[in-house]
Protein backbone atom coordinates (compact mmCIF):
# COMPACT_ATOMS: atom_id res chain seq x y z
CA UNK A 1 0.00 0.00 0.00
CA UNK A 2 2.88 2.44 1.07
CA UNK A 3 4.95 1.76 -2.00
CA UNK A 4 1.62 2.07 -4.57
CA UNK A 5 1.21 5.58 -2.90
CA UNK A 6 4.55 6.42 -3.37
CA UNK A 7 4.41 5.21 -7.28
CA UNK A 8 1.50 7.47 -7.32
CA UNK A 9 3.05 10.64 -6.36
CA UNK A 10 6.24 9.79 -8.17
CA UNK A 11 3.53 9.31 -11.27
CA UNK A 12 1.92 12.47 -10.92
CA UNK A 13 5.52 14.67 -10.01
CA UNK A 14 7.07 12.82 -13.51
CA UNK A 15 3.93 13.48 -15.29
CA UNK A 16 3.62 17.27 -13.97
CA UNK A 17 7.43 17.60 -15.26
CA UNK A 18 6.24 16.37 -18.51
CA UNK A 19 3.18 18.72 -19.17
CA UNK A 20 5.61 21.82 -18.18
CA UNK A 21 8.41 20.77 -20.61
CA UNK A 22 5.79 20.04 -23.26
CA UNK A 23 4.60 23.43 -22.28
CA UNK A 24 7.77 25.31 -22.33
CA UNK A 25 7.92 23.91 -25.56
CA UNK A 26 4.60 25.58 -26.55
CA UNK A 27 4.85 28.13 -24.69
CA UNK A 28 8.60 29.46 -24.11
CA UNK A 29 8.91 31.95 -21.50
CA UNK A 30 8.65 35.86 -22.24
CA UNK A 31 11.29 36.56 -24.76
CA UNK A 32 12.96 39.88 -23.79
CA UNK A 33 14.90 42.28 -26.43
CA UNK A 34 18.39 41.12 -27.16
CA UNK A 35 20.98 43.24 -25.17
CA UNK A 36 23.84 44.79 -27.35
CA UNK A 37 27.70 44.96 -25.79
CA UNK A 38 28.15 47.95 -23.46
CA UNK A 39 31.21 50.32 -24.71
CA UNK A 40 31.98 53.64 -24.25
CA UNK A 41 34.71 55.48 -26.23
CA UNK A 42 37.40 57.49 -24.34
CA UNK A 43 36.98 61.05 -24.20
CA UNK A 44 40.58 63.22 -24.81
CA UNK A 45 41.22 66.77 -24.20
CA UNK A 46 44.48 66.85 -26.60
CA UNK A 47 47.24 69.02 -25.30
CA UNK A 48 47.41 72.84 -26.34
CA UNK A 49 50.68 73.84 -25.46
CA UNK A 50 54.03 72.53 -25.37
CA UNK A 51 55.41 71.32 -22.08
CA UNK A 52 57.61 73.87 -20.38
CA UNK A 53 61.29 72.79 -19.17
CA UNK A 54 62.04 71.77 -15.86
CA UNK A 55 62.32 74.59 -13.11
CA UNK A 56 65.51 75.50 -11.68
CA UNK A 57 65.57 75.13 -8.20
CA UNK A 58 68.45 75.38 -5.49
CA UNK A 59 66.07 72.73 -2.82
CA UNK A 60 67.14 69.10 -2.97
CA UNK A 61 63.68 68.12 -2.72
CA UNK A 62 60.66 69.89 -3.80
CA UNK A 63 56.89 70.07 -4.33
CA UNK A 64 54.05 72.08 -5.77
CA UNK A 65 50.65 70.54 -4.99
CA UNK A 66 46.88 71.60 -5.57
CA UNK A 67 45.26 71.88 -1.63
CA UNK A 68 41.81 70.73 -2.93
CA UNK A 69 42.60 67.72 -4.86
CA UNK A 70 46.26 66.99 -3.45
CA UNK A 71 47.45 66.63 -6.74
CA UNK A 72 51.14 67.36 -7.36
CA UNK A 73 51.47 69.89 -9.98
CA UNK A 74 55.52 70.00 -9.80
CA UNK A 75 57.83 67.97 -8.20
CA UNK A 76 62.10 67.35 -7.67
CA UNK A 77 62.83 63.95 -5.68
CA UNK A 78 58.79 64.95 -4.17
CA UNK A 79 58.81 61.61 -2.50
CA UNK A 80 62.90 61.32 -1.25
CA UNK A 81 62.60 60.84 2.59
CA UNK A 82 64.69 64.42 3.99
CA UNK A 83 64.99 66.33 7.45
CA UNK A 84 62.10 68.72 8.26
CA UNK A 85 63.44 70.83 10.84
CA UNK A 86 60.98 73.15 12.24
CA UNK A 87 58.10 72.71 9.53
CA UNK A 88 57.47 69.94 11.94
CA UNK A 89 55.58 71.82 14.12
CA UNK A 90 52.80 71.94 11.47
CA UNK A 91 51.89 68.84 12.63
CA UNK A 92 52.37 69.88 16.68
CA UNK A 93 49.77 73.22 16.15
CA UNK A 94 47.13 70.58 14.54
CA UNK A 95 46.87 68.18 16.87
CA UNK A 96 47.30 70.37 19.67
CA UNK A 97 44.46 72.09 17.66
CA UNK A 98 42.60 69.39 17.47
CA UNK A 99 42.89 67.11 21.12
CA UNK A 100 43.41 69.87 23.79
CA UNK A 101 41.02 73.40 24.79
CA UNK A 102 43.13 76.50 23.63
CA UNK A 103 42.62 77.49 27.52
CA UNK A 104 44.39 74.56 29.20
CA UNK A 105 47.03 75.50 30.78
CA UNK A 106 50.61 74.21 29.97
CA UNK A 107 53.99 73.94 32.11
CA UNK A 108 57.62 74.17 31.30
CA UNK A 109 59.47 70.54 32.38
CA UNK A 110 63.31 70.32 32.95
CA UNK A 111 63.01 68.79 29.55
CA UNK A 112 61.32 71.44 28.16
CA UNK A 113 63.50 74.27 29.61
CA UNK A 114 66.50 71.91 28.68
CA UNK A 115 65.90 72.28 24.54
CA UNK A 116 67.82 75.10 22.40
CA UNK A 117 67.42 78.03 20.89
CA UNK A 118 65.44 79.30 19.20
CA UNK A 119 63.63 78.85 22.52
CA UNK A 120 61.36 81.04 24.44
CA UNK A 121 63.58 80.66 27.44
CA UNK A 122 60.45 80.33 30.25
CA UNK A 123 61.71 78.77 33.66
CA UNK A 124 60.95 75.48 34.54
CA UNK A 125 57.29 75.33 36.20
CA UNK A 126 56.21 78.07 34.38
CA UNK A 127 53.10 77.76 32.59
CA UNK A 128 50.47 79.49 29.83
CA UNK A 129 47.53 78.98 28.20
CA UNK A 130 47.82 76.32 25.08
CA UNK A 131 46.56 79.36 23.16
CA UNK A 132 49.31 81.66 23.66
CA UNK A 133 51.99 78.88 23.36
CA UNK A 134 50.58 78.05 20.18
CA UNK A 135 51.89 81.49 18.52
CA UNK A 136 55.26 80.95 20.09
CA UNK A 137 55.19 77.78 18.61
CA UNK A 138 54.57 78.71 14.98
CA UNK A 139 55.93 82.73 15.01
CA UNK A 140 59.18 82.48 16.77
CA UNK A 141 59.68 78.51 16.27
CA UNK A 142 60.48 78.15 19.62
CA UNK A 143 61.69 74.54 20.32
CA UNK A 144 61.14 74.76 24.44
CA UNK A 145 57.55 75.76 23.49
CA UNK A 146 57.41 72.60 21.69
CA UNK A 147 58.33 70.14 23.95
CA UNK A 148 56.28 71.48 26.39
CA UNK A 149 52.73 70.95 24.18
CA UNK A 150 53.94 67.58 23.46
CA UNK A 151 54.49 66.46 27.41
CA UNK A 152 51.15 68.19 28.05
CA UNK A 153 49.23 66.34 25.04
CA UNK A 154 51.12 62.97 24.58
CA UNK A 155 51.90 62.81 28.66
CA UNK A 156 55.88 62.62 27.08
CA UNK A 157 57.85 63.15 23.45
CA UNK A 158 57.73 59.72 22.94
CA UNK A 159 53.62 59.81 23.48
CA UNK A 160 53.41 62.66 21.57
CA UNK A 161 55.28 61.14 18.50
CA UNK A 162 53.10 58.08 18.61
CA UNK A 163 50.13 60.81 18.05
CA UNK A 164 52.31 62.59 15.11
CA UNK A 165 52.64 59.12 13.96
CA UNK A 166 49.34 58.14 13.83
CA UNK A 167 47.99 61.62 12.10
CA UNK A 168 50.18 61.14 9.16
CA UNK A 169 49.16 57.72 8.50
CA UNK A 170 45.59 59.07 8.55
CA UNK A 171 46.71 61.77 6.04
CA UNK A 172 48.35 59.54 3.63
CA UNK A 173 51.49 61.09 4.65
CA UNK A 174 53.33 57.14 3.83
CA UNK A 175 56.58 58.24 4.04
CA UNK A 176 57.19 60.45 7.34
CA UNK A 177 58.04 59.89 10.33
CA UNK A 178 58.21 62.01 13.41
CA UNK A 179 60.58 61.77 16.22
CA UNK A 180 60.74 64.79 18.13
CA UNK A 181 57.29 67.58 18.39
CA UNK A 182 60.08 70.62 17.08
CA UNK A 183 62.08 69.46 14.23
CA UNK A 184 65.55 69.22 16.10
CA UNK A 185 67.76 67.03 14.42
CA UNK A 186 66.82 63.16 15.47
CA UNK A 187 67.57 60.09 13.61
CA UNK A 188 64.65 58.49 11.80
CA UNK A 189 62.75 62.30 12.20
CA UNK A 190 62.13 63.04 8.32
CA UNK A 191 58.94 63.47 5.42
CA UNK A 192 58.89 64.12 2.21
CA UNK A 193 58.34 67.15 0.13
CA UNK A 194 54.99 65.62 -0.99
CA UNK A 195 53.96 64.16 2.15
CA UNK A 196 54.89 67.62 3.40
CA UNK A 197 52.66 69.71 1.58
CA UNK A 198 49.86 67.07 1.92
CA UNK A 199 49.93 68.00 5.55
CA UNK A 200 49.82 71.72 3.99
CA UNK A 201 47.02 71.11 2.61
CA UNK A 202 44.84 70.12 5.42
CA UNK A 203 46.23 72.81 7.83
CA UNK A 204 44.74 75.12 5.17
CA UNK A 205 41.14 73.48 6.32
CA UNK A 206 41.53 74.82 10.23
CA UNK A 207 40.48 78.55 10.62
CA UNK A 208 42.59 78.14 13.68
CA UNK A 209 45.77 77.20 12.27
CA UNK A 210 45.35 79.79 9.41
CA UNK A 211 44.61 82.83 12.59
CA UNK A 212 47.64 82.05 14.12
CA UNK A 213 50.49 81.31 11.15
CA UNK A 214 48.96 84.96 9.76
CA UNK A 215 49.64 86.58 12.88
CA UNK A 216 51.87 89.52 12.43
CA UNK A 217 52.82 89.51 16.12
CA UNK A 218 51.70 89.30 19.20
CA UNK A 219 52.25 89.76 23.11
CA UNK A 220 51.51 86.02 25.57
CA UNK A 221 51.87 86.21 29.24
CA UNK A 222 52.83 83.17 31.60
CA UNK A 223 51.13 82.64 35.00
CA UNK A 224 54.15 84.59 36.95
CA UNK A 225 52.75 87.69 34.63
CA UNK A 226 55.33 88.07 32.78
CA UNK A 227 55.26 89.14 29.32
CA UNK A 228 56.93 87.90 25.97
CA UNK A 229 56.85 89.45 22.82
CA UNK A 230 56.68 87.66 19.67
CA UNK A 231 57.21 87.91 16.09
CA UNK A 232 56.34 86.39 12.81
CA UNK A 233 59.53 85.83 10.46
CA UNK A 234 57.47 84.32 7.33
CA UNK A 235 58.74 86.75 4.77
CA UNK A 236 56.27 85.08 2.45
CA UNK A 237 53.39 85.83 4.02
CA UNK A 238 53.74 89.51 3.03
CA UNK A 239 55.55 89.14 -0.02
CA UNK A 240 53.80 86.99 -2.44
CA UNK A 241 50.20 88.15 -3.71
CA UNK A 242 47.57 85.61 -2.08
CA UNK A 243 49.99 84.05 0.21
CA UNK A 244 48.29 82.16 3.60
CA UNK A 245 52.03 81.87 5.14
CA UNK A 246 52.42 78.07 7.07
CA UNK A 247 56.48 77.43 8.73
CA UNK A 248 59.61 78.23 8.12
CA UNK A 249 62.55 75.62 9.11
CA UNK A 250 66.41 75.14 10.10
CA UNK A 251 68.79 72.74 11.39
CA UNK A 252 72.36 71.94 10.30
CA UNK A 253 71.20 68.67 8.60
CA UNK A 254 67.91 69.80 7.36
CA UNK A 255 69.19 73.07 5.85
CA UNK A 256 66.61 75.77 5.62
CA UNK A 257 63.22 74.37 4.76
CA UNK A 258 59.73 75.83 4.30
CA UNK A 259 56.32 74.99 3.64
CA UNK A 260 54.01 77.36 1.81
CA UNK A 261 50.24 78.21 0.75
CA UNK A 262 48.43 80.82 -1.40
CA UNK A 263 45.17 81.02 -3.06
CA UNK A 264 44.20 83.22 -5.85
CA UNK A 265 40.44 82.83 -6.92
CA UNK A 266 39.47 79.20 -6.73
CA UNK A 267 43.03 77.50 -6.72
CA UNK A 268 44.82 77.01 -3.06
CA UNK A 269 48.51 75.61 -3.69
CA UNK A 270 50.48 74.54 -1.23
CA UNK A 271 54.43 74.06 -1.56
CA UNK A 272 57.57 72.63 -0.08
CA UNK A 273 61.55 72.79 -0.08
CA UNK A 274 63.78 71.05 1.66
CA UNK A 275 67.17 71.27 1.84
CA UNK A 276 67.17 74.86 -0.19
CA UNK A 277 70.37 75.75 1.04
CA UNK A 278 72.89 76.30 4.00
CA UNK A 279 74.06 79.99 5.62
CA UNK A 280 74.59 82.29 4.39
CA UNK A 281 71.83 81.74 1.94
CA UNK A 282 69.13 82.28 4.01
CA UNK A 283 66.91 83.39 0.94
CA UNK A 284 67.12 80.43 -1.25
CA UNK A 285 64.39 79.53 -0.07
CA UNK A 286 61.93 82.42 -0.65
CA UNK A 287 63.02 82.04 -4.21
CA UNK A 288 62.16 78.47 -4.74
CA UNK A 289 58.93 78.91 -3.43
CA UNK A 290 57.98 81.95 -5.34
CA UNK A 291 59.16 79.78 -8.87
CA UNK A 292 57.00 77.57 -7.96
CA UNK A 293 54.04 79.24 -6.42
CA UNK A 294 54.47 81.05 -10.17
CA UNK A 295 54.75 78.03 -12.32
CA UNK A 296 51.22 76.96 -10.53
CA UNK A 297 49.06 80.14 -11.12
CA UNK A 298 50.58 80.93 -14.53
CA UNK A 299 49.64 77.17 -16.12
CA UNK A 300 46.98 75.99 -13.87
CA UNK A 301 43.65 76.54 -14.23
CA UNK A 302 40.69 74.62 -12.29
CA UNK A 303 38.42 72.76 -14.80
CA UNK A 304 34.97 71.04 -14.48
CA UNK A 305 35.27 67.16 -16.22
CA UNK A 306 31.99 65.73 -16.62
CA UNK A 307 31.09 62.18 -17.92
CA UNK A 308 29.34 60.33 -21.02
CA UNK A 309 25.84 60.53 -19.73
CA UNK A 310 25.20 56.40 -19.90
CA UNK A 311 22.20 56.90 -17.19
CA UNK A 312 19.85 55.50 -20.24
CA UNK A 313 22.18 52.89 -21.70
CA UNK A 314 21.17 49.20 -20.69
CA UNK A 315 23.84 47.00 -19.62
CA UNK A 316 23.37 43.42 -20.04
CA UNK A 317 22.97 41.05 -17.21
CA UNK A 318 23.37 37.13 -17.48
CA UNK A 319 21.22 34.86 -15.18
CA UNK A 320 19.17 37.65 -13.82
CA UNK A 321 15.64 38.00 -12.85
CA UNK A 322 16.11 40.92 -15.18
CA UNK A 323 17.81 40.74 -18.45
CA UNK A 324 19.64 44.34 -18.18
CA UNK A 325 20.55 47.18 -15.68
CA UNK A 326 20.97 50.90 -15.52
CA UNK A 327 24.12 52.92 -14.33
CA UNK A 328 24.42 55.84 -12.38
CA UNK A 329 26.84 58.08 -13.58
CA UNK A 330 29.41 59.82 -10.83
CA UNK A 331 28.96 63.45 -10.33
CA UNK A 332 31.24 66.07 -12.10
CA UNK A 333 35.16 66.43 -10.84
CA UNK A 334 37.29 69.17 -10.46
CA UNK A 335 40.76 69.45 -11.33
CA UNK A 336 43.61 71.86 -11.69
CA UNK A 337 45.07 71.35 -15.54
CA UNK A 338 47.49 72.88 -17.61
CA UNK A 339 47.51 73.51 -21.38
CA UNK A 340 50.18 71.10 -22.16
CA UNK A 341 48.69 68.27 -20.59
CA UNK A 342 46.39 65.61 -21.98
CA UNK A 343 43.26 64.36 -20.39
CA UNK A 344 41.64 60.98 -21.65
CA UNK A 345 39.12 59.56 -19.59
CA UNK A 346 38.54 56.08 -19.65
CA UNK A 347 35.13 54.18 -19.10
CA UNK A 348 36.47 51.20 -17.94
CA UNK A 349 32.91 49.27 -18.14
CA UNK A 350 32.03 46.00 -18.73
CA UNK A 351 30.41 44.76 -21.64
CA UNK A 352 27.95 42.36 -19.51
CA UNK A 353 27.47 41.63 -15.90
CA UNK A 354 26.22 38.49 -13.79
CA UNK A 355 23.67 38.50 -11.30
CA UNK A 356 23.14 39.03 -8.57
CA UNK A 357 23.99 42.62 -9.16
CA UNK A 358 23.88 45.03 -6.20
CA UNK A 359 23.68 48.91 -5.74
CA UNK A 360 26.28 48.74 -3.25
CA UNK A 361 28.49 47.02 -5.49
CA UNK A 362 30.53 48.89 -8.27
CA UNK A 363 30.05 47.07 -11.51
CA UNK A 364 33.57 49.27 -13.20
CA UNK A 365 35.50 52.80 -12.60
CA UNK A 366 36.13 55.77 -14.82
CA UNK A 367 39.89 56.57 -15.00
CA UNK A 368 41.11 60.29 -15.49
CA UNK A 369 44.37 59.97 -17.05
CA UNK A 370 46.62 62.73 -17.53
CA UNK A 371 49.84 62.54 -19.62
CA UNK A 372 49.13 58.77 -20.30
CA UNK A 373 49.35 57.87 -16.23
CA UNK A 374 46.31 57.55 -14.20
CA UNK A 375 45.62 59.79 -11.73
CA UNK A 376 42.19 59.17 -10.03
CA UNK A 377 39.53 56.85 -10.64
CA UNK A 378 35.58 56.93 -9.94
CA UNK A 379 33.59 53.79 -9.35
CA UNK A 380 30.28 53.12 -10.95
CA UNK A 381 27.14 51.95 -9.56
CA UNK A 382 24.02 50.01 -10.98
CA UNK A 383 20.69 52.18 -10.70
CA UNK A 384 19.23 48.84 -9.56
CA UNK A 385 19.93 45.30 -7.54
CA UNK A 386 19.25 42.53 -9.88
CA UNK A 387 18.65 39.22 -8.64
CA UNK A 388 19.97 35.99 -9.72
CA UNK A 389 17.48 33.56 -11.68
CA UNK A 390 16.93 30.59 -9.04
CA UNK A 391 14.64 27.03 -9.83
CA UNK A 392 11.79 28.45 -7.44
CA UNK A 393 12.09 31.78 -9.76
CA UNK A 394 11.56 29.71 -12.99
CA UNK A 395 8.73 27.32 -11.53
CA UNK A 396 7.00 30.69 -10.51
CA UNK A 397 7.41 32.29 -14.01
CA UNK A 398 6.46 28.36 -15.40
CA UNK A 399 3.00 28.30 -13.60
CA UNK A 400 2.51 31.70 -14.22
CA UNK A 401 2.48 31.95 -17.61
CA UNK A 402 0.40 28.30 -18.11
CA UNK A 403 -2.29 29.93 -15.51
CA UNK A 404 -2.35 32.94 -17.87
CA UNK A 405 -2.87 30.63 -21.24
CA UNK A 406 -5.56 28.86 -18.77
CA UNK A 407 -6.95 31.81 -17.85
CA UNK A 408 -7.32 33.28 -21.05
CA UNK A 409 -8.88 30.26 -22.49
Amino acid sequence: MKNSKSLICFSLFAGILFLIVCYMYAHPLKKSTAIPDFSLSDDITAAASETPKPLSLYAAGACLMDAESGRVLYGKDEQTALPMASTTKIMTCLLALEQSSLSEEVSFSSRAVSMPKVHLGAAKGTSFALKDLLYSLMLESHNDSAVAIAEHIGDSVEGFADKMNQKAAELGMADTHFVTPNGLDADGHQSTPSDMCRLASYACQNKDFLKIIQTPSKTISDNKGHSYSLTNHDAFLTSYNGALGIKTGFTGKAGYCFVGAARREDLTLTSCVLASGWPPDKGRKWVDTKVLMDYGFTNFKKQSISFQDFSKIPLRVTDGIENQVFLRVPEPVTLPLASFETLVVHYCLPVSVAAPVSTSDPVGTIECRINGSVYASYPVYPAASVGKVTFSHILYEVFDEFLSVFCKK
